[in-house]
């Protein structure tokens, strides 16, 4: 294990590397054909009401992606269906459902950047989760140490048990890292300060646009001036802000404006963001990740889960060692809440620390329309990694299961300033 020295890490409980070799370092995304991402999905076509797509899109927002989709087929948003969210700056792959919408009208959509080949009908919406994996190929350039290249022998043998399972910088925003202190504010009912965060917390490698809109929201909360200095390509910001002008002090029902899947963003969020600093906060305490003890909770790749008792820690060390369990950490939420254990009573403090309780997360759950139960996450993943040199830049290819973040592997590798990473 290797501490992270990057203030942001720190922030976002990202304390900790799993390799102590040196970094690569050098930056992502280059291009966007840098970072190739490619959904796995399997949805039988039937027939039904929802027209399944291949969807690619090149260094597009997700939102944005599906509401510029929704304008040219003259449909809600809320009526295409996905998966997972894909990263912006990339050429991504995957796969969407769209509500009472024909094949020929895809062929008449033309958005630059933005390419959909339709393939059949099934009964259901894709939904959050509907997949098996996401595939990347990435490549990293401006290498500064190619201390690693010599030796990825022993690179590999220190990930072979695998690698923190934090979640990733996608999370949270690495230019503004407030997706997590906007949940926050959204938990303790704070609307109005939410948006304020939201609008008005400034980030870095703004342009001057958006450095005066979020410093004029900042200063005076006056939407219609925020408004009209707001960036055009920045459309939440100015879809909150022109629900304010219309309905001054309506706060709950500008966030409430937001698309269903960015509204549970935030307050999933503040989960994750739990879940990285008590991860952190476990192997501080010089604990295993992989040998688990008496209290520690367990979870099968299923999502079956359990808690090691003093008469199961041993046969759980076994299961876990064959690789048919692993050990687990709690996303606190509504229905599952902090027990026993060394790491869920860290989860309370932290809790406590920051004046959440677990009844916000239900009680959130009917504002936003949105459950917020609470799962549990490994506490690392083994991800089956290849790599390659090509003209002195590294190129990485693996895949991982939904929910899990490639910064968490290639900051391995890397062990760059966060803000080359995204």
């Amino acid at each position: 294990m290797k501490k992270s020295p990057w203030n942001i890490d720190t922030e976002l409980g990202l304390w900790w590397y799993t390799t102590d070799t040196p970094g690569t370092g050098g930056t992502l995304r280059t291009s966007p054909d840098d970072f190739l991402v490619e959904e796995i999905g399997d949805h039988p076509l039937k027939s039904g009401p929802y027209l399944v797509c291949k969807l690619t899109k090149t260094n597009w927002d997700q939102h944005r992606a599906v509401k510029a989709l929704a304008s040219g087929l003259g449909m809600s948003h809320q009526r295409i269906g996905f998966a997972g969210t894909k990263d912006k700056r990339a050429v991504t792959t995957q796969y969407i459902s769209l509500y009472k919408v024909a094949p020929e009208d895809i062929e008449r959509l033309s958005i630059p950047g933005i390419s959909m080949t339709p393939l059949g009908y099934v009964q259901h919406p894709i939904n959050l989760g509907d997949l098996t994996e996401n595939r990347f190929q990435i490549r990293i350039r401006n290498i500064t140490d190619k201390t690693i290249f010599s030796d990825f022998v022993t690179f590999h043998e220190k990930i072979k048990d695998g690698i923190i399972n934090y979640v990733g910088y996608q999370r949270f925003g690495v230019t503004r890292p407030v997706t997590h202190l906007i949940g926050l504010e959204i938990l303790k009912g704070n609307f109005r300060e939410a948006v304020k965060v939201m609008i008005g917390k400034p980030g870095t490698k703004m342009q001057e646009f958006e450095m005066e809109a979020r410093a004029c929201y900042l200063e005076t909360e006056d939407a219609a001036a925020a408004l009209h200095l707001m960036p055009t390509r920045l459309s939440l910001e100015r879809s909150i802000l022109h629900h304010l002008v219309q309905k001054p002090d309506d706060y709950l029902g500008a966030i409430q404006s937001l698309p269903r899947t960015l509204r549970s963003m935030y307050v999933s969020a503040v989960q994750s963001w739990i879940f990285n600093i008590s991860l952190s906060m476990r192997i501080e305490e010089g604990r295993s990740l992989i040998e688990p003890e008496t209290g520690d909770r367990l979870i099968w790749p299923d999502g079956r889960t359990d808690q090691a008792t003093q008469q199961t820690v041993r046969a759980a060390r076994v299961q876990v060692k064959r690789g048919t369990c692993s050990i687990g950490l709690l996303l606190p939420g509504g229905k599952l809440v902090p027990s026993s254990g060394s790491d869920d009573k860290n989860i309370m403090n932290i809790l406590e620390e920051n004046m959440i309780t677990t009844d916000m997360f239900e009680k959130v759950s009917s504002v936003l329309n949105t459950t917020f139960a609470g799962s549990f996450r490994s506490v690392i993943v083994k991800p089956d990694v290849c790599h390659k040199v090509i003209d002195d830049d590294l190129m990485v290819e693996f895949s991982l299961p939904p929910g899990h973040y490639a910064t968490s592997v290639l900051r391995e590798y890397m062990k760059a300033d966060p803000i080359n990473m995204v």
